[in-house]
């Protein structure tokens, strides 16, 4: 009996020693796992959403350095609200896993002889001269991304002056807003996030192929 009671009392210690190493390498894993190097933020050149939202971030940076360089009585008020902007853009970066604060400009933001931010838009000229008329195409060759800021659907712009509309076509999915432009920006055309949203295809933050129209 004495036997039986003390071979009972070792197979229970080796059952015990058998799940305290099996707990143990559970717990090696979970802790490898728990320690696996995140991937790498995508950069604008690796993603068509981090490029939008690249180009966002320098468009809303180039108007802040526009309007530093150039003040008039608005212009911290400008600068408050932009960076309000860039700050959301930054979130947005991180959300979708883009190199935070990467920014890059586009092609028309990109372009010389620029009118300053703080000066009236000049009106777009035509092939023909003059201002564009209602209707006609513009902004030939822009791709089209958001600013960032919030409200009803609306537009800033470099080109044109706030009150006029603008129809904005995305041809990679035949959708088109439009939208009225209501303050100034460094590129032709750059939709709010509620008029962005009415036009995008999920997942991107830049148009590429757009249509842009002066109807008013």
């Amino acid at each position: 009996m004495s036997r039986r009671r003390t071979l009972g009392t070792k197979k229970k210690i080796a059952l015990l020693v058998s799940a305290a190493t099996v707990a143990g390498g559970g717990a090696f894993v979970m802790a490898s796992t728990s320690n696996a190097t995140p991937p790498a933020p995508k950069s604008a050149a690796e993603s068509t959403a981090c490029l939008g939202l690249a180009t966002a971030l320098g468009n809303n940076e180039k108007f802040i350095a526009d309007q530093r360089a150039n003040p008039d009585a608005q212009s911290e008020a400008r600068i408050a609200n932009r960076q309000a902007v860039v700050e959301e853009i930054k979130r947005k970066q991180e959300a979708s896993g883009c190199t935070v604060g990467e920014s890059a400009q586009d092609s028309q933001a990109a372009q010389p002889s620029q009118p300053a931010a703080s000066a009236p838009p000049a009106p777009a000229e035509n092939p023909g001269g003059g201002a564009a008329a209602s209707g006609q195409q513009v902004c030939n060759g822009s791709t089209v991304t958001l600013s960032g800021e919030g409200g009803a659907p609306a537009a800033s712009s470099n080109q044109f002056p706030a009150g006029t509309k603008l129809k904005v076509t995305n041809l990679d999915n035949d959708k088109s807003t439009t939208v009225e432009v209501t303050s100034v920006s460094g590129s032709c055309v750059l939709l709010n996030n509620a008029a962005f949203e009415q036009v995008r295809e999920p997942g991107k933050f830049l148009i590429r192929r757009a249509v842009i129209e002066k109807v008013g």
